[in-house]
């Protein structure tokens, strides 16, 4: 309470009452695989494709950057996620502790005095993740010339006529040293030793910078005709041309030094995760079948632990229908309300312009976004088109669906007229309370947005007054998720309740400083078998 000790006009704030409960984001998916540069180890936030290429990819002759790896799924996967309508994810560029970095080529920036002669040597202090752009430009003022020692006339009016910009600057230079986010600025520098108000460039650079040291090498001319060309250059990363040696534990990774699935604890925002590059190691020898389950099921255990998000698995390649049943139900035998797989690989245009088959995952994902903002979570994620698309690698007919989709395989099948759709909405659970992926991500939504709305409660008085303001602000939530067509029901009452009283936070319960407050939810289920009942009529009298 304020004291009010002498007499006078006093402002108090109060509480302004409800505190809204904001819905949280439930599109943004992750992306675990190998790229041929870029960030390692570590979630990187992608806003757009051209982000992706310009963060990944590796640099080529006349300045394209190429963000495919050869046998890899990860660019492929990104690049289907944003045109079927997702707008953010993050990304972790795999690389394996063993995997080998050849050191780039140095630099050599051309002098002004000719471009065959060099004017400094730039090499990179670490091997670098991703190309550092060095721009040489102007000095940012300009100095004095030294005073002109005793002379003869002549001599004295030589010196006069020179021009006193080249007087001025010297031959001085400004670097910005750019690597990512990161930028360097080093103003006013010189070639050559350091003198009055000019900074050597070597000296400056080597003992400041965290991204490049300078070499100066041996000519011969005047500060201003080994000052380097203004301009700007790259030095190179080394691109990866193949893919890393990898094992399971690489791809799960460590949330303390944030790689692999682990590392993604960091991104609080994440709702789907994805791993095409996993098949890469696959097809390429480095992971066996076992291999491809022991990293699956981190991908569930990861998905679990976080509970507010979903595993998009994929299958081995090359299966039938009946393979990749018996791979589903016997050989790998998931169960899990937070992992969906979808069946079979898809046809998507390659670099070379042929088609190409890859993992379905990245494109299902982005599915999920488009689906989340045209219609909303609670809608299934299904009879979608599959954008870019050719075709799927085998076409499932609606008898082998038949046994697929109670085994909980989502297929992407072809219809004629409408494209190649998705076509299940099943989760990998065998608890029937959780069967659909909309329903198991309607719940992360709800309670995620709930876990972030009611932060405000820890540490208030746990009595009567907090318990009916909490079920006022879950309420009024859940109230609007209902008119959005979330929950099943004619009304809220019949949609969902909130209980929050003396009957569950009991003394004792209270004694040891917990709140309880139960919430039951009547979700909206997909109309997945819809079936019209015809007979014969032989038309009505009155």
């Amino acid at each position: 309470m304020p004291e009010y000790l002498s007499p006078g006009v006093y402002i108090q704030e109060v509480d302004s009452g409800p505190r809204p409960i904001e819905g949280v984001g439930t599109a943004t998916a992750a992306f675990v695989g190998f790229a041929p540069a870029g960030p390692a180890n570590r979630p990187v936030l992608i806003t757009n494709w051209s982000q992706y290429v310009t963060t990944f990819g590796s640099l080529e002759e006349g300045g394209v950057r190429n963000p495919h790896l050869p046998g890899s799924y990860l660019s492929h996967a990104v690049y289907g996620y944003f045109l079927n309508g997702g707008g953010r994810c993050y990304v972790t560029r795999l690389v394996s502790s063993g995997t080998k970095k050849d050191k780039p080529a140095p630099l050599l920036l051309p002098s002004r005095a000719s471009k065959a002669v060099p004017s400094l040597i730039i090499h990179p202090k670490n091997v670098p993740e991703q190309d550092i752009q060095i721009e040489v430009l102007p000095p940012s003022k300009t100095l004095p010339p030294p005073p002109a020692p005793a002379s003869s006339e002549g001599e004295q009016k030589e010196a006069e006529a020179t021009p006193p910009a080249t007087a001025g600057n010297r031959g001085l230079f400004t670097l910005k040293v750019s690597m990512g986010d990161e930028e360097e600025y080093f103003e006013n520098l010189s070639v050559g030793s350091s003198g009055a108000g000019v900074k050597s460039a070597v000296e400056t650079v080597n003992q400041l910078s965290q991204l490049i040291r300078l070499v100066e090498p041996k000519t011969s001319g005047s500060a201003v005709e080994r000052a380097p060309e203004p301009g700007t250059y790259v030095l190179r990363a080394p691109a990866q041309l193949a893919l890393p040696q990898v094992q399971p534990d690489h791809f799960a990774g460590s949330a303390a030094e944030r790689s692999g699935f682990e590392g993604l604890e960091v991104a609080e925002d994440v709702t789907m995760v994805c791993c095409p590059d996993l098949m890469a190691a696959y097809q390429a020898g480095l992971i066996s079948r076992e291999g491809v389950k022991a990293v699956q099921l981190a991908m569930i255990a990861h998905c679990e632990g976080m509970g507010d998000r979903l595993a998009i698995l994929d299958p081995l390649p090359d299966l039938a229908p009946q393979q990749v049943k018996i791979w589903r139900e016997a050989e790998t035998a998931y169960d899990s309300k937070f992992a969906a797989l979808y069946y079979p690989w898809i046809k998507v245009s390659g670099p070379d312009g042929r088609p190409l088959a890859v993992p379905p995952s990245g494109h299902i994902a982005g599915i999920y976004a488009r689906s989340d903002n045209e219609r909303g979570v609670h809608k299934a994620p299904a009879n979608e088109v599959v954008r870019g698309a050719l075709e799927g690698v085998i076409q499932v007919t609606k008898g082998e669906q038949d046994t697929l989709n109670p085994s909980g395989i989502n297929c992407i099948r072809s219809f004629t007229g409408r494209g190649l759709r998705v076509w299940g909405a099943r989760t990998l659970s065998s608890d029937s309370a959780w069967r659909y992926v909309n329903v198991r991500r309607l719940f992360n939504y709800i309670e995620k947005s709930i876990e972030r709305g009611t932060q405000w409660v820890v540490f208030e008085p746990n009595d009567v007054d907090l318990w009916a303001r909490v079920k006022r602000d879950i309420t009024a939530f859940l109230t609007g998720v209902w008119r959005d067509g979330m929950l099943f029901g004619r009304s809220p009452e019949e949609a969902f309740f909130v209980k929050c009283d003396e009957e569950i936070n009991p003394p004792d319960v209270r004694d040891r400083g917990m709140l309880f407050i139960d919430i039951g939810l009547a979700p909206v289920k997909p109309a997945e078998f819809v079936v019209f009942r015809l007979r014969q009529w032989a038309g009505g009298g009155a």
